[in-house]
């Protein structure tokens, strides 16, 4: 099969394309033939070695296909079964193994490339929006790149659920985006004080949560924008890790909490993985959020992906085909 794999870690241009043999799956495991791979933010993480990993590596935790053969003592699944999986590694290539405890099965009217293109980003944003950090009808929130694959969707979710959101964009062709995904306002951070205009749309008063996957480059201005006792969730470093984060600083800021989740505590388990995924599926049925594919590119052209993903110049989500 092919594959596209990592022997060091560094820019795009470790990304190799291979050839190696299909996966047995063992006990308690599935074969996946894929039909769609998911691009996530984490994947350039893993390959640039910011989040360290064993190599050589096959990249890649998102995906959805059928499943071709099952291993010893399956019962969640059966060959021919429509599935997709968010977690671990492994995506990018035309077949994958997985855990039968860390896939779920598709509704019949979810694709694989819907499936792909939402899964791991609408969970990211269900524990996000619902458990960590909850929201509510009034609540003034902050997104971050609210035009990209995890920002989108936050942002037309939490829009349903009766938030006044505010999404900080890089482009008026991404401002477009934002607001036609329900951003009540939209600032452009290269040209606009981020803090600042929160200020002046909130009253004074700032955000009640701010979510952040850009990381570095806005926790400054995050943390800024907070109202008394908000919470800053940082749950990215686009632009790199966040700096040691002073106690004092929180207070200061008005009592605020800053956290840095992982979704993967939010569904260590299969009950909480089904029960994210449910809702995810449920809100995208219900035409609440809509699941925008911004490209489709051949597995073989993941550095390319890699290069425009990180050069800000992708929006929604970036599929691989395999």
């Amino acid at each position: 099969m092919k594959a596209v794999q990592i022997q060091r870690t560094g820019g795009p241009e470790v990304l190799q394309v291979v050839d190696l043999p299909v996966p047995t799956p063992g006990p308690g495991e599935i074969l996946v033939r894929q039909e769609a791979v998911g691009l996530n933010y984490i994947d350039t993480y893993h390959r640039s070695g910011l989040y360290p990993v064993q190599l050589p590596l096959v990249l890649g935790g998102e995906g959805a296909g059928v499943v071709e053969a099952a291993g010893e003592g399956v019962t969640r699944f059966r060959p021919g079964d429509r599935v997709g999986y968010a977690g671990g590694f492994g995506a990018y290539a035309e077949y994958r193994v997985v855990a039968e405890g860390r896939a779920v099965r598709l509704p019949d009217d979810v694709s694989a490339r819907t499936a792909a293109a939402v899964l791991l980003k609408g969970m990211t944003a269900e524990f996000l929006l619902r458990r960590c950090a909850p929201v509510a009808a009034g609540d003034a929130v902050l997104v971050h790149a609210a035009a990209g694959g995890v920002g989108s969707i936050l942002v037309q979710w939490a829009h349903a659920l009766g938030a006044t959101v505010i999404g900080s964009v890089g482009s008026s062709a991404k401002a477009a985006q934002a607001q036609a995904d329900g951003c009540a306002y939209v600032i452009l951070h290269k040209v606009e004080d981020v803090a600042a205009r929160v200020r002046e749309i909130t009253g004074g008063a700032g955000v009640r949560v701010v979510y952040d996957g850009v990381g570095k480059a806005t926790f400054e201005a995050s943390l800024a924008s907070l109202g008394r006792r908000g919470v800053l969730v940082a749950f990215g470093n686009a632009s790199g890790p966040v700096p040691p984060v002073d106690a004092l600083a929180l207070m200061r800021a008005g009592s605020v909490y800053f956290t840095r989740p992982t979704l993967f505590d939010y569904i260590a388990t299969t009950e909480e993985l089904d029960a994210s995924a449910a809702a995810v599926f449920d809100v995208v049925r219900s035409g609440a959020v809509k699941v925008r594919i911004g490209a489709e590119r051949p597995l073989v052209e993941a550095e390319a992906a890699h290069r425009a993903l990180e050069a800000s110049e992708t929006s929604g989500s970036t599929l691989l085909i395999p």
